[in-house]
């Protein structure tokens, strides 16, 4: 008999693991998923800022294991587990496993803030990005037509929230857009009224990173005109006031939250296996503590036997990658009845880009920046696009951007049956 592997969610961690056991004729795999394309995250705040297209880092799950004979995708999202009847609930149907692997992320984490969770514009999915894109294209027109210069000034001001190689990267990048498209393109916008700020609780950007990328991306970010508020934290968003810790307002109609995240809830799980911010505790082998047959994998689970990473792994892409791999193989082993591979970390460093021709690297033995480190970060981020073409297209979009520096897909789309009445 097969054993039935039911994987939730197709990021980095589920699609390893349908990579290691690809045609296997010892498992049964079913990926459910939301939606029906796996998308690469990293690259996500350059589909909001019109920089490429969503079609660049996305790629359908059918198509993708369409050659894989094991392998069968559910559209639909977790609503239960059910450990005691190895069943889970979804919102298309019920389906039975032998093995349960939770890899479904995490969430934007607002700390309590209402206003801030109804207002604010987070970035987790494509979605939520073409969302943001239409919103500061939908902004820039209006303030092109609007002649009271504080209305103007609002629209014109983009805040961040998060000082990390998100908020970084994001922040590079609108500040170069606007010095390179907006003069052009914005002949009516007084540019010299426009703003955009980084705000992050903590006393320096890309806190994880090393001394050198921190000041790097603080000068850098400097020079180009970002505004950068640290140690101090948004509190609140109310009449399109961003409102900081430090008493001081921003008014604005774009909060772009990029300053936490949270472990997705997986109702059905035992209360003893979840531990802050909502992530999923886990053994060596990423086994759930205190239930059987069920795995958690990346962002959303929290593994303490890690020698090297006693406080847990970071959330990072290569982390579920790693785990992925190894949770796969581990699965031969059961069938096999070997000694099952404990998870250990390969850290491989990180990384963040600034601005054009501009980025920092963090390597376990050292660290660089500069046009190398940039072209690292280019290389870096088309290794893990799942298709060819998906990578042929993405570096031929890039190197042609950032020599014109004039992307040509700003536009503002309405997916409703009713756009035409706006």
């Amino acid at each position: 008999m097969k054993k039935h592997i039911i994987i939730i969610g197709g990021g980095f961690a589920g699609l390893h693991i349908i990579k290691s056991l690809k045609n296997d004729p010892a498992f049964k795999i079913t990926l459910v998923d939301k939606n029906n394309y796996h998308f690469f995250p990293p690259l996500i705040y350059q589909v909001a800022t019109s920089f490429i297209q969503a079609s660049n880092i996305s790629y359908p799950f059918r198509k993708l294991i369409a050659n894989y004979k094991n392998i069968h995708f559910h559209m639909g999202s977790l609503l239960k587990v059910n450990p005691e009847m190895k069943t889970i609930e979804t919102d298309t149907g019920d389906l039975t496993y032998d093995y349960l692997v939770l890899a479904l992320g995490t969430e934007s984490n607002f700390f309590g803030m209402e206003n801030v969770q109804k207002c604010a514009l987070p970035m987790k999915n494509i979605e939520e990005a073409l969302y943001l894109r239409n919103h500061m294209l939908l902004n820039l027109e209006e303030a092109a037509r609007n002649k009271d210069i504080k209305s103007a000034q609002r629209l014109q001001n983009v805040v961040i929230a998060g000082g990390g190689p998100t908020g970084v990267e994001l922040a590079g990048m609108l500040a170069e857009m606007g010095k390179y498209i907006a003069e052009k393109e914005y002949p009516e916008i007084k540019l010299s009224l426009s703003s955009i700020y980084l705000i992050d609780a903590l006393p320096s950007l890309l806190s994880p990173m090393s001394k050198m990328a921190q000041e790097t991306a603080y000068n850098k970010l400097k020079k180009l005109g970002v505004k950068i508020h640290l140690s101090v934290s948004v509190k609140d968003y109310v009449d399109n006031k961003v409102l900081l810790s430090d008493g001081n307002a921003i008014e604005t109609e774009t909060l772009i939250w990029t300053s936490g995240v949270i472990g997705r809830e997986v109702p059905g799980l035992p209360s003893e296996s979840i531990s802050k911010g909502k992530r999923i505790l886990v053994d060596a082998f990423n086994k759930v503590n205190h239930v059987e047959n069920i795995y958690a994998l990346g962002d959303i689970c929290l593994q303490f036997s890690d020698e090297n990473f006693p406080k847990g792994h970071p959330q990072l892409a290569q982390v579920a990658i790693q785990q992925g791999k190894n949770l796969g193989a581990n699965f031969k082993r059961m069938e096999n009845s070997e000694k099952l591979k404990p998870f250990k970390y390969n850290d491989k460093g990180s990384m963040a880009i600034i601005s054009k021709f501009n980025a920092v690297v963090d390597l376990p033995k050292f660290s660089f920046n500069g046009f190398i480190a940039w072209l690292t970060w280019l290389f870096i981020h088309v290794i893990p696009l799942v298709s060819f073409r998906s990578k042929f297209r993405l570096v031929l979009d890039w190197f042609r951007l950032f020599i014109t520096n004039n992307p040509s897909i700003r536009l503002i789309l309405y997916p409703k049956k009713n756009a035409s009445n706006r």
